[in-house]
């Protein structure tokens, strides 16, 4: 399988016209039905291999990280980010393989992170311990984009980042526990905002900046889903009429921005919170499993039925949009 970032570099490799490149892109188009700007394409797995060595590297991460702690407490927590780094040298620089750059990413920020909670935890309280360990871990998130620049590297960062500013500020200011969610809230906007520069700066989608914006997106919507459902305590048991008029309404507004700005991936992150808000409340009126049956219902017809006329419901959404607002868009 081939991503549209290895057709961009075959053809600074001359191996292929740029002109032959835009038809077969168009050629892909039109044999398929669709639009390659709305399919929202991000390489995730090349082949089996993937999968194959994805299990390999998680067997030797973990059992390594088993055998030296059980030798020396702390070590295996020491060697298991370094092993994460040494397996992305040979199999995300060398190889290019997506799947398992996504899970040795993972692997190295997380072990980043266990490993300085493990050292910290004990010694400090715990914002100073969470806002040390999220230092290390964006730091290292850094060092791992300058050196392999995989695209969820920046939505792991950010989030790394995040953790590091909020667990500052409450070291620093605790009665701003209080203000929590809406801390939140704002974080969740700055990063759809970071994603939708990412967006702009390949509008066409064909390079890595696409794929980079996917994983912001996948990000900022729980980021901002979740405090305001909590706000209005739909995650509290608030579970009233007018509660879930406004997850509808909420899951509708969302919906059309994701419609707006050509990402799916910004409504499925939050359909999980809306499932459960709605089947929550439809439980207190009713048998359990048959609201939330009923809710998947509802909702998977809309989203096929969606998905199926994505392309003529962003036609009218966009139109319905002003100019000054249609230009920072992806167009059709």
């Amino acid at each position: 399988m081939y991503s549209e970032e290895d057709l961009n570099n075959a053809v600074k490799q001359d191996i292929f016209k740029q002109s032959s490149v835009d038809n077969f892109r168009q050629f892909i188009d039109k044999s398929k039905s669709t639009n390659r700007v709305d399919e929202e394409n991000f390489k995730l797995i090349g082949s089996f291999n993937d999968i194959f060595v994805v299990i390999a590297c998680l067997m030797l991460l973990f059992s390594s990280a088993w055998v030296l702690n059980s030798i020396q407490p702390h070590s295996g927590n020491i060697v298991f980010p370094i092993i994460a780094w040494g397996l992305s040298e040979f199999f995300v620089r060398k190889r290019k393989m997506s799947l398992p750059a996504i899970v040795l990413l993972i692997a190295f920020i997380g072990g980043i992170y266990y490993l300085c909670m493990s050292l910290l935890n004990d010694t400090l309280n715990m914002s100073t311990a969470i806002a040390i360990t999220a230092t290390v871990s964006t730091l290292g998130a850094y060092l791992h984009w300058l050196r392999f620049k995989v695209p969820i590297t920046i939505a792991a960062g950010s989030v790394s980042f995040i953790a590091f500013l909020t667990a500052l500020s409450l070291s620093i200011f605790p009665a701003m526990i209080d203000y929590l969610l809406s801390i939140l809230l704002f974080f969740g906007i700055i990063i759809f905002i970071l994603a939708m520069a990412w967006d702009y700066a390949d509008m066409e989608r064909v390079t890595y900046k696409s794929d980079v914006a996917f994983w912001l997106h996948l990000t900022a919507a729980p980021l901002i889903i979740h405090p305001i459902f909590s706000m209005i305590g739909l995650l509290e048991g608030n579970n009233s009429i007018s509660s879930i008029v406004v997850a509808i309404v909420l899951y509708i507004f969302m919906s059309l921005i994701s419609i707006a700005i050509d990402r799916r991936a910004f409504m499925v992150s939050s359909l999980a919170y809306v499932l459960y808000a709605i089947s929550n409340i439809l439980e207190t009126y009713g048998d359990i499993g048959y609201s939330f049956a009923l809710t998947g219902v509802l909702i998977g017809t809309t989203l096929l039925l969606l998905s199926a006329y994505w392309h003529q419901t962003r036609s009218v959404l966009l139109n319905l949009l002003p100019k000054s607002i249609n230009q920072y868009l992806v167009q059709i």
